[in-house]
């Protein structure tokens, strides 16, 4: 790897500079939504294939030596790592503390909010597509809204705020309650993103015509609240347009990362839980970070490697391509 740059910052080769790492710690999940994963679930990772406590810590030690200054715990569910607890309080004790933020479906958060805001986590993201608890179980496959309802509440409770809620809206699905979910988060102080459904099923049936894009929610908002665009200036490197709600201050998010997607701006990597480093959710390549662990490479090995990784992202993800083609990993093994 004598040709790979010298170690320093995680600059692409289109000029942009990671500086969020997103890094999955299970792929395993408790929901079955029917538009990530098929009902029997997925062979999951074996446990000797994925990182252990040192090595993620290690790993995550790295790429903030290397400039990120946020970490996003992802899944599959992150609440479902029995250590994550205690992950979260040795990435707080990193010398340059990065920000550290949680994705979730909000199970088991009721029990968890308060050790992970005592251990250092800063907010919380809770994926909820709707607040109908009979819609829930159909598109989970699991009776489980009222645990999320639990979870999000004691989030807020716990100090991890802005709570955010992460919705799809999904055509004949959801899609035409989209505004009784944003009055529903704006009524509990909870901040709600809209993102567009994405390939990353694991079932390959994504269909673009199928979609509902974020012009399409933005109209069906638009029907009961007066949205007014937040200065572009102040969304900086963030997926989400941003409008205040009837004047504000409440804001809603909407995240076309289909339909307008923000690479040009991506400031993003991706760390899965079996020590792989992604320089975009839609590669179809990556760069094997365990096997340098486990075969003693030192860091500056291990930062040549994220470093090279980096080097060689796209200038976009490329759905628009008639070549495009879905990555294999799911999103539950890639982590959101």
């Amino acid at each position: 790897m004598q040709d790979l740059p010298q170690p320093t910052t995680l600059r692409d080769g289109y000029g942009r500079v990671a500086r969020d790492l997103r890094v999955s710690v299970t792929d395993r999940c408790n929901l079955r939504c029917t538009y990530c994963m098929p009902a029997e679930g997925l062979p999951w990772m074996a446990k000797p294939e994925m990182l252990t406590d040192d090595e993620l810590v290690r790993l995550v030690g790295l790429f903030v030596d290397l400039g990120v200054t946020q970490v996003r715990l992802t899944g599959g569910e992150p609440l479902l790592r029995r250590s994550l607890v205690d992950v979260v309080r040795r990435i707080a004790a990193l010398p340059d503390r990065p920000r550290i933020a949680l994705t979730t479906n909000g199970i088991g958060l009721d029990r968890l909010a308060a050790p992970l805001a005592d251990a250092g986590l800063d907010r919380v993201n809770v994926s909820l597509d709707t607040i109908d608890p009979q819609v829930f179980r159909r598109l989970t496959l699991r009776d489980r809204f009222g645990d999320v309802e639990s979870g999000l509440k004691a989030a807020a409770d716990a100090g991890l705020t802005p709570v955010k809620v992460n919705a799809v809206a999904m055509r004949d699905v959801n899609d035409h309650a989209v505004a009784d979910l944003l009055q529903w988060c704006l009524d509990r102080g909870y901040e709600l993103r809209f993102i567009e459904q994405m390939p990353l099923d694991a079932q390959h049936a994504w269909q673009r015509e199928a979609m509902v894009t974020a012009a399409e929610i933005h109209e069906r908002l638009g029907e009961r609240f007066t949205l007014t665009p937040l200065p572009d200036a102040d969304r900086g490197s963030a997926p989400a347009e941003r409008f205040l709600v009837d004047g504000g201050p409440a804001t809603v998010g909407v995240i076309a990362s289909v339909s307008a997607p923000f690479c040009g701006a991506c400031d993003r990597t991706r760390l899965t839980a079996d020590g792989q480093v992604r320089n975009c959710l839609f590669s179809r390549g990556e760069t094997d970070l365990r096997a340098l662990l486990r075969g003693g490479a030192d860091d500056e090995r291990i930062m040549r490697a994220i470093v090279g990784e980096m080097a060689v992202k796209r200038a976009g993800h490329g759905i628009d391509d008639p070549a495009f083609v879905q990555p294999d990993r799911p999103m539950s093994s890639i982590g959101g």
